[in-house]
């Protein structure tokens, strides 16, 4: 068998130059958030809000109502987290539902349904039990399915698709001990074997999800490199690796705060042949496939996010209504009722943000790459702020476990658990730093086309000198068309009393495009280096386009016959507003230097000082 091959150190500009290659580089389809970072506030985009078909929703409803029937008699949130495992009759269960085939086609035994209905159904088991819903989403939203439907050859689908949908599960296995982030430094290594038949499969893989139970696995590993424009490029590749074949090894189940029934692995491949056959899409497209599949896999994520607002919602507004303090109910008090309020305004731009994503993925003709980056990063952490409040809504009682407040003879509001499951949603599938980096790169894509030769160290003077040019032209009729615009009345007078709101978000787009420009004019090639501005600029527009969805859901409801939608979503953009002129506030107008300058002083040891006095 081929020996492992050890991949050399990555540097700062291979790690870049292969995350590019991997990146989708035109835009074919439009986005609402490509053209909003661009200064334009493209309604017609997502208004009137994209609706499912009444075919889908009948198609949908058994699944959904059997699912539900499910989670009520049979799932037991708390006794998963206490047992640390998933029962094998829960997993059953949804097997028999068809809950590990939802979005794969009927023709291959699953249950074909929409990306808006498998949200809902995914929202659904969040609320009742975290380590179950991460079991079915590693499963489908990232794991065999997602990619070998987009990607698969048609053989491909035939031998996997109706096992996945039986219920065989899977994972997707990228993360690495010595690599999150920066896929270019992966050690996993697939070597081809004489004959070209096969690849030798050698390396380790940390923090699988599903890693100990699945069945099938799609595996990322570098393969051997190829020259483009007289450089090294190094290649990652996409393999279907069965969990059976030899060499295949679960090394260990990994222990985590919450999600205490997730089965996460540690995996070892050892000299495993995987034939040539079982390669995804081809090789090198590895890392593409990975970033293609996140744009709908992600999608999950903001869908979980909105369950547990939404639970934590209920829970405070029972709680607050019983809990008597100084005479009256704890929800009567103003420090108690304006958290409940803020809850409530933003799960409903929550559940704004996460239908309107999936119902744009049904819908086709988008691209919804940055929308769905944006709505997982959005949703989980305002989700947080939410949990976070509920525990202390609940005060003592939202620390201590359900099982001791059951114990006590009082309702066994599971808030503590809620919190600990909740937190790693700010790190799974990109975390919060990451998300704002992507959305960052994207956002400024357009720029980059324009102005990237100008910004580049390595661009020839003569090169620079005809891009200057280029760049004066574009920007002469670019900018102006920036700053002025009508953001004022009449314009989005549909709205009604939230029409307010779309004209600010239409003139802050402007802004923000603007803003974004005259940072690339302030650093030039140091913007990439200066990643507080570049989030800012990327919280801006998650802002903006929490408040264009909540005010296209609002309408929407509105017309169905829901008008206090209308008072949900005008706090909530109240509130956005206030944080929108707060960050523009702080664009170039910071302590970003000073801290930075004295985190590298704490890491060189100058303050290990205040570290005394510790055991």
């Amino acid at each position: 068998m081929t020996a492992p091959t050890m991949a050399p150190p990555v540097s700062e500009r291979e790690a870049r130059d292969v995350a590019e290659a991997a990146r989708e580089t035109e835009w074919h389809a439009p986005s609402f958030l490509a053209e909003l970072f661009g200064g334009r506030l493209r309604m017609d985009l997502i208004h009137p809000h994209p609706e499912p078909s009444a075919d889908d929703e009948a198609r949908a409803r058994p699944f959904l109502e059997a699912l539900e029937r499910f989670l009520r008699e049979k799932v037991d949130g708390d006794a998963i987290d206490r047992a640390g495992k998933v029962p094998p009759e829960v997993i059953e269960g949804l097997k028999a539902l068809g809950a590990f085939g939802i979005k794969i086609p009927r023709e291959y035994g699953g249950l074909g349904l929409s990306q808006l209905h498998y949200t809902r159904a995914i929202a659904m088991v969040s609320s009742v039990c975290g380590s179950t819903v991460a079991l079915l989403s590693a499963h489908q939203s990232i794991g065999v399915p997602g990619p070998l439907k987009a990607f698969g050859t048609p053989e491909q689908k035939k031998r996997f698709l109706p096992r996945l949908a039986k219920g065989a599960v899977s994972a997707f296995a990228l993360t690495e001990p010595g690599v999150g982030s920066d896929p270019a430094a992966i050690q996993t290594v697939a070597t081809p074997t004489p004959d070209g038949e096969a690849f030798i499969l050698n390396g380790e893989k940390l923090w699988i999800t599903n890693g100990t139970i699945a069945e099938l696995m799609v595996v990322m590993a570098r393969t051997p490199s190829v020259v483009v424009n007289g450089k090294e490029r190094r290649q990652i590749t996409a393999f279907i690796v069965e969990a059976g074949w030899p060499g295949v090894e679960v090394v260990r189940r990994c222990d985590f705060m919450g999600l205490k029934g997730i089965e996460n692995a540690v995996l070892r491949f050892t000299n495993v042949r995987v034939p040539r056959e079982n390669v995804l899409w081809g090789e090198g497209k590895g890392l593409k496939l990975a970033l293609i599949t996140l744009n709908t896999g992600r999608l999950t994520l903001p869908a979980s996010s909105v369950a547990a607002a939404k639970r934590c919602l209920e829970i405070s507004r029972q709680w607050a209504n019983q809990r008597v303090q100084w005479g009256q109910p704890v929800g009567r008090h103003d420090a108690v009722a304006q958290k409940i309020g803020r809850m409530a305004a933003d799960a409903f731009a929550l559940e704004a943000v996460s239908e309107l994503c999936s119902t744009l993925a049904d819908k086709g003709g988008y691209d919804i790459r940055l929308e769905a980056a944006i709505a997982k990063l959005y949703n989980s952490e305002h989700a947080w702020r939410i949990v976070d409040d509920t525990v202390q809504i609940r005060g003592g009682r939202g620390y201590e476990t359900a099982q001791s407040l059951k114990a006590r003879g009082e309702i066994p509001w599971p808030v503590e658990r809620i919190m600990r499951d909740f937190r790693i949603n700010l790190i799974f599938e990109g975390s919060s730093e990451i998300m704002h980096l992507f959305i960052a790169r994207e956002a400024v894509d357009r720029h980059l086309k324009v102005a990237g030769p100008l910004l580049d160290p390595r661009t020839p003077l003569g090169t620079k000198a005809a891009a200057l040019l280029r760049t004066g032209v574009f920007y002469a009729g670019w900018y102006p068309s920036r700053y002025f615009g009508w953001g004022r009345w009449p314009r989005y007078a549909e709205f009604g009393r939230l029409a307010t709101h779309v004209r600010f978000a239409e003139r802050m787009s402007r802004k923000l495009a603007r803003t974004t420009f005259h940072a690339m004019v302030r650093f030039g090639p140091r913007l990439e280096k200066r990643q507080s501005v570049l989030f800012r600029l990327v919280d801006v527009g998650a802002d903006l386009f929490a408040i264009a969805a909540a005010c296209s859901r609002a309408e929407m409801l509105r017309k169905r016959g829901q008008p206090e939608a209308v008072e949900l979503a005008d706090l909530f953009c109240r509130y956005a507003r206030r944080r929108i002129r707060a960050t523009f506030r702080t664009v170039f107008s910071n302590e970003d230097t000073r801290t930075y300058a004295l985190a590298r002083q704490v890491l060189d040891g100058k303050y290990t000082w205040m570290e005394a006095g510790l055991v």
